[in-house]
């Protein structure tokens, strides 16, 4: 269901999140002063590393994830951990030295996702870290968040695809929104029944996740830039399609393996959606959940996030990301997606 993953694949003054994003679909938060046609399968060349870092976001994988190991290293006090997957060793080892330094560190691993987490759950659960499976009232807990002391992620842990998979991560230093992270991870652990509280700019699933993006994507008035892993949500779907109809320049950047997504993709180009894609299952790939509407304007805003373009993803799943409008963050990324879009595989 969620691309790799099937085949192999806080409150505090300040917060880093790190959204899929994520995006992440994901990856992690951290304080600033911690951070210093028919279709065509083939391989396609990664694009190159580009920019790394613009003021509050981290792009992966040129940026390496060696920011969020020393986050954990400077934990003082909290560590609470949501991931999908996680199968880091380096990460699993700096969280264990913080439970014995006497940090409180907590995780939430997916339930369904045992054959990957079993490995960490065992190693960390032995070794002074509290630990528990998802909550059974989510389909899969897709959120991938790290609350440190002040500090919040969304990519997985996931060292194997490090190396080639596209994430963002931002920084979030939001009181509201590291409260209302914590407050949901509270309840999570607990398996306890909870309404998300919004924050300043946080988009829940499932909490209405669906309209929030649909809303911003009904809003474009000039373009559309989006990165997407997934394309299965008709809802959603049409939504671009009446983006397009109406004058607006809308390029999806995304993956199609073996030509998962050709009917939707044939569907979306018809209607003047532009279209680019990678299809290796080793090589680069786009794992980052983004829709950039607007950028340039006054009226431009930008959404990264763990949710994919799914109903399970919007509708059944625990899943976290945001909606800001800080320049450097949309600029950063329309250049990184410019040479994303380009290099990619392009629908014809």
């Amino acid at each position: 269901m969620f691309g790799r993953s099937v085949l192999a694949s806080a409150s505090a003054a300040a917060a880093l999140a790190a959204v899929l994003l994520a995006m992440t679909g994901c990856r992690i938060q951290v304080s600033d002063a911690a951070l210093g046609g028919a279709s065509t399968a083939g391989a396609v060349r990664a694009a190159s590393p580009g920019v790394t870092r613009a003021g509050s976001l981290i792009v992966e994988p040129g940026a390496g994830f060696s920011p969020i190991y020393g986050l954990i290293k400077a934990a003082r006090h909290a560590i609470d951990v949501t991931m999908y997957e996680f199968s880091d060793m380096t990460a699993e080892h700096d969280l264990v030295a913080a439970a014995r330094r006497g940090v409180r560190v907590r995780v939430i691993m997916d339930q369904r996702e045992r054959s990957v987490n079993s490995a960490a759950y065992s190693y960390l659960s032995s070794h002074a870290v509290k630990v528990t499976w998802s909550s059974p009232r989510y389909r899969y807990t897709h959120q991938k968040t790290v609350v440190i002391d002040a500090v919040i992620m969304t990519a997985n842990l996931t060292s194997r695809y490090y190396a080639t998979s596209r994430d963002f991560l931002v920084v979030d230093t939001s009181r509201a929104d590291v409260a209302a992270i914590t407050a949901v991870f509270d309840a999570d652990f607990a398996h306890a029944a909870v309404r998300p509280g919004d924050g300043n700019d946080l988009v829940w699933s499932p909490a209405g996740s669906e309209d929030q993006l649909l809303n911003l994507i009904d809003g474009a008035a000039k373009s559309l830039r989006i990165y997407s892993e997934e394309m299965g949500d008709a809802t959603v779907e049409n939504a671009l399609i009446r983006a397009a109809g109406r004058g607006v320049d809308v390029q999806v950047c995304g993956e199609n393996e073996s030509g998962q997504y050709d009917r939707a993709f044939a569907r979306l180009a018809r209607a003047g959606v532009h279209i680019s894609y990678y299809s290796s299952p080793a090589g680069f790939y786009i794992h980052g959940k983004v829709i950039e509407a607007d950028y340039g304007t006054p009226r431009a805003r930008i959404f990264i996030g763990s949710e994919n373009f799914s109903g399970t993803s919007l509708n059944d799943n625990r899943e976290l990301g945001l909606i800001i409008s800080d320049h450097s963050v949309m600029s950063a990324i329309a250049s990184t997606f410019a040479s994303d879009f380009r290099n990619g595989q392009h629908w014809s």
